[in-house]
């Protein structure tokens, strides 16, 4: 067996048997309804904790591309589950796009509008609509791109912004978590905005959403795009201008397979000729956090001299598709190494293979963290089930 068929077993087992058999047997509410809110490192059910859209999105989209590629009514079932309750609780039926978060009860808690978290709907109904042909679900995909359109968009200076209340006024803390500055315009959520275009193209071939794709395209290379050191810059004001100096390997590797995918999704051979040698690049250059040992490390912050050592097991998934997707397009056999290399530290380090899923991260001293959620408002089965999905799409027989 070679290298690459034993991948696409191994990841195939990891999917079914440790990341989905974990969420579809630990997380289901039946009796509020939906998913639970989170479990902890520690293996502990919080029944009443807060439930937040970007899991339950991430829920849909995971379960329907497994229903998809997999083809088991299990996977349907819990696809579907998510996709009523993302409808019938999180949806805003008043002003449109969809709620922060809402309490155990499935009432509205924060109803803020977070694009990202937006973006991360059309993603999971978009992805139902393509394996099922639901009407229903591409209907209201479409609903949050109109949203999105009508309140995000720089028609001036271009790019999304943010954030804002429920009524689409402005909103002083526009942050996605605590950890993030405080600015209108950012990388992360341009890159998760791309991601749901992409995949809504798919199965709707609308022209003003193909414009909006090709522009978004245009804004990672054009704005977003360090053009000196080809890593991205994360924050930026109205006018693109970025004060920040921090490196996220993970957000960098991720980018270089999701831009090239929309490019794909397009197809368009002029676009790929002025994408894939920038794609190439970024990629090389996220190589600057791998190690073969111990995979990507987090991210470096210039300004404060300090690097953050720690391997996020979303960093480690992205790391894995990035370089598999480098390899698979330009035969680079050093991506292949390192895409292998940093499976072998998941199998090693990251996966629990005794209670299922994978830990938050490995700490930098070699410590499993177990601080950090097995599953919550951040902590879920979507880069890890992605990458398994990604690896059986391109690669298996």
């Amino acid at each position: 067996m070679d290298n690459i068929e034993k991948l696409v077993n191994e990841v195939g087992e990891n999917l079914t048997n440790n990341i989905l058999k974990y969420w579809s047997t630990k997380m289901i509410d039946s009796r509020n309804g939906g998913f639970y809110g989170r479990i902890s490192g520690s293996e502990q059910l919080y029944a009443d904790a807060d439930k937040g859209a970007i899991l339950n999105a991430r829920i849909l989209w995971t379960f329907s591309a497994a229903y998809r590629i997999l083809g088991k009514e299990e996977y349907l079932t819990i696809a579907t589950r998510a996709k009523q309750y993302i409808i019938d609780k999180f949806y805003d039926k008043e002003f449109g796009g969809v709620y922060w978060s809402l309490n155990f009860l499935g009432k509205p808690l924060d109803t803020k509008k977070q694009i990202y978290a937006i973006g991360f709907a059309i993603y999971g109904l978009s992805e139902y609509a393509r394996a099922t042909g639901d009407r229903e679900a591409l209907d209201y995909a479409i609903k949050l791109f109109d949203s999105i359109e009508e309140h995000s968009f720089d028609k001036e200076r271009n790019g999304y912004f943010e954030a804002m209340t429920r009524q689409w006024g402005e909103i002083a803390d526009m942050r996605l978590s605590e950890k993030d500055a405080n600015e209108r315009k950012t990388m992360n959520t341009h890159l998760h905005i791309l991601e749901p275009y992409a995949n809504l193209y798919r199965v709707w071939k609308d022209s003003r959403l193909e414009q909006q794709l090709r522009n978004l395209i245009d804004v990672f290379i054009t704005r977003i795009l360090d053009k000196e050191t080809y890593h991205l810059n994360l924050f930026f004001d109205d006018d693109w201008n970025s004060k920040y100096h921090i490196i996220s390997y993970g957000h960098d590797i991720e980018a270089s397979w999701l831009i090239h995918e929309a490019a794909l999704v397009l197809d368009d051979k002029d676009l790929l000729k002025k994408v894939e040698p920038v794609i190439v690049k970024i990629a090389e250059a996220a190589a600057e956090g791998f190690t073969p040992e111990n995979g990507m490390i987090y991210e470096s912050n210039l300004d404060k001299h300090h690097v953050d050592r720690d391997r996020h097991w979303w960093v480690q998934a992205e790391t894995v598709v990035g370089y598999m997707n480098i390899y698979q397009h330009f035969g680079d056999h050093k991506s292949l190494e390192r895409a292998l290399s940093c499976w072998n530290y998941i199998k090693n380090n990251l996966i629990d293979h005794e209670q299922g899923e994978w830990f938050w991260s490995i700490k930098a001293n070699g410590e499993i963290n177990r601080d950090d959620d097995k599953a919550g408002f951040w902590k879920c089965p979507y880069h890890n089930g992605r990458m398994c999905m990604e690896i059986i799409e391109r690669f298996g027989k």
